[in-house]
């Protein structure tokens, strides 16, 4: 049998890669974990943590699904963060901020369809049982999943180390306010997505163009470094990206940067304090007043 720290970890990819959420995800392992405890006899329990932890996602994104779609502004998953952004960065797609973020177009069973089969190569056969539907129906909701994100599926650079290198440059150039530097590495049309939750300050809607974006990370982080604050390399959701840190070493946001081509293509801005939360302490330096 799996170890426990095994079966946490295949529950929690699961759980994740439906939700976007680290805190609803690890909600759905626990329950899944306490139901696989409390079976009587289970002959294979990957197969039944999977089923129970797909069908609890789902159950919780249809619930959700009013609290989304009137979400302030725009919405980004809870970012993994990982400190060593040194090492080779793994090919994690079906993390990334980007593509997690897309996902939220589809339903529960689209979303769950394209998981299952994408994520952790799950034969038909066994997606058809974890959901209750026939194979048949299963492939059209796979079809119709990949016909929904098609369009916009992000796109990143093969090697990673190429990645990992203009990241870094791209780091740099904010930390210094470097217009002309964030220009030459952002694309034409790159977009740039910051999730304020209606907590902290953000823009409101996704800003394209490199000269816009370049303009507003520079101001942004020359506003920081007056502020104290720091800008180190970390791992976001397998693709190379920094966090901000004020003088008390509590997080002011977290950045994660799509690579392709030789360029940055999308830059997201996770600011709202309750999705940073699970990372340590978050400052309150970009916080909205609150109203009285």
């Amino acid at each position: 049998m799996p170890s426990a720290d095994a079966l946490r970890s295949l529950a929690f990819a699961v759980a994740y890669r439906m939700l976007g959420t680290v805190s609803e995800a690890e909600d759905v392992v626990q329950e899944a974990l306490l139901r696989l405890h409390q079976a009587a006899a289970v002959d294979n329990p990957e197969a039944f943590l999977t089923t129970v932890t797909t069908r609890l996602a789902i159950d919780v994104l249809r619930s959700a699904r009013v609290r989304r779609e009137t979400y302030p502004g725009s919405w980004l998953p809870e970012p993994l963060v990982e400190d060593d952004a040194a090492r080779r960065v793994e090919d994690e797609e079906a993390i990334s901020v980007a593509f997690l973020a897309l996902l939220e177009r589809l339903t529960p069973d689209e979303r769950a369809v394209l998981v299952l089969r994408e994520s952790f190569d799950y034969p038909f056969a066994e997606v058809a049982e974890i959901l209750g539907k026939s194979e048949a129906a299963v492939r059209q909701l796979l079809s119709r999943a990949r016909r929904r994100v098609a369009d916009e599926r992000p796109r990143f650079e093969a090697d990673p180390e190429q990645r990992r290198r203009l990241a870094a440059r791209f780091l740099q150039a904010a930390r210094e306010g470097d217009m002309a530097g964030l220009v030459a590495m952002l694309a034409p049309d790159a977009v740039l997505v910051g999730d304020g939750g209606g907590k902290a300050r953000s823009i409101p809607r996704p800003m394209v163009g490199a000269t816009a974006i370049a303009r507003a990370l520079a101001t942004f982080y020359t506003t920081g470094e007056e502020l104290g604050i720091t800008l180190e390399p970390v791992l976001v959701n397998g693709q190379p990206g920094f966090r901000a840190l004020d003088p008390a070493g509590r997080i002011v946001n977290v950045v994660a940067i799509d690579v392709d081509d030789g360029a940055v293509r999308r830059v997201h801005s996770m600011l709202n304090p309750d999705k940073l939360a699970h990372l340590g302490p978050v400052s309150d330096l970009n916080l909205r007043p609150r109203v009285r």
